[in-house]
């Protein structure tokens, strides 16, 4: 593991359509920063598999459910659903064309070698907001984890997502007693609440303890029908 006293290594560092996107490893660990901000490493991967499997407890006995996640990230939620047979489909949006590629062929392929070989999974290079806005596709789970949370998002561009007309655009990608799970470093009253102005059911929050600092956290809403 790392200590205080390690020096993070750049392995890639690049201008991307929304900014820098960077690449390091520190220790034993993978970390991807965005404009300087920290987004995630490959320490744990508890809080991404817990959002899929949140999702997925949320729908009950449906059968080969399809799964839209949005942000692939350093891989864990992928490689989680694909560990899985229950799961139908599943399509990952990510928007930056480094991160596909750190998976593809670069120092993240060992996390995600066997989901992406998985004839059941794909990855969609758009921005997610666009995406929720265009495609036709419906799904019977969405998994967002693309910011920090809905308080603190990577970029300004990103705020629209979790305001109420984003959410709406988002229930409209869900099948009827379709699952909404966000992740979040943090708890927000105030997201759920938006939650069920945008219509949402069985709005719920569950904790992820952390090994320092406030839990990490998995918002629930379910499209009513």
């Amino acid at each position: 593991m790392p200590t205080a006293y390690d020096i993070p290594e750049v392995l890639d560092r690049r201008e991307g359509p929304y900014g820098e996107i960077v690449l390091r490893r520190h220790g034993d660990l993978l970390q991807i920063i965005a404009n300087g901000c920290f987004l995630m490493d490959t320490s744990d991967g508890r809080s991404e598999r817990r959002l899929v499997d949140a999702a997925l407890a949320a729908l009950g006995e449906r059968p080969a459910p399809r799964l839209l996640i949005g942000g692939l990230g350093v891989g864990f939620s992928l490689a989680h659903a694909a560990a899985n047979t229950r799961w139908g489909r599943i399509t990952v949006v990510e928007r930056e064309p480094a991160v596909i590629e750190w998976h593809r062929e670069g120092p993240l392929s060992g996390l995600s070698r066997a989901a992406l070989a998985d004839p059941r999974a794909e990855i969609v290079e758009a921005d997610l907001l666009a995406f929720v806005n265009e495609t036709s596709a419906t799904y019977d789970a969405l998994c967002l984890d693309i910011d920090n949370g809905p308080g603190w998002t990577v970029t300004e561009d990103n705020d629209g997502l979790y305001g109420t007309a984003g959410l709406a655009g988002c229930a409209r990608l869900l099948r009827p007693g379709g699952v909404l799970a966000v992740w979040s470093a943090e708890p927000s009253p105030d997201f759920e609440e938006t939650l069920r102005n945008a219509g949402f059911q069985h709005v719920r929050t569950e904790e992820i303890p952390v090994a320092r600092g406030v839990p990490d956290v998995v918002h629930l809403g379910v499209r009513p029908g």
